[in-house]
């Protein structure tokens, strides 16, 4: 299995290849609380964070925000009350890359 926490987002251009089945198959497996979704015809990952009121859940946000722009690679996110929704995929190939995996790893180690 691969440790996407301790890897580092490559840069990616247009045309660099998509993860494959079984990268996002052992991805999920390692990651259960993560889901494949497809929005607009792009495959992408998503989950919900929990958090007991609004300024945690804010906290995490600009935790997540602030290793975006350490890794030049940012999420969708959604701030509600007691929760955050985070969805990773890659714009500039139109669905998943192993960056994605990589990100949605170290925003698992950011919530623990």
């Amino acid at each position: 299995m691969t440790d996407y926490s301790q890897m580092k987002c490559e840069a990616c251009r247009v045309g660099a290849p998509l993860a494959t089945a079984e990268e996002l198959e052992d991805f999920l497996k390692q990651h259960s609380r993560w889901q494949k979704l497809v929005v607009d015809g792009e495959d992408r990952i998503q989950r919900k964070f929990q958090f007991e009121n609004f300024e945690q859940a804010l906290a995490f946000t600009n935790q997540v925000g602030a290793l975006a722009e350490e890794e030049d690679h940012h999420p969708a996110l959604l701030t509600e009350w007691g929760q955050v929704t985070v969805g990773w995929w890659t714009h500039k190939i139109r669905g998943l890359h192993v960056n994605d995996f990589i990100m949605a790893s170290k925003t698992d180690t950011l919530a623990e």
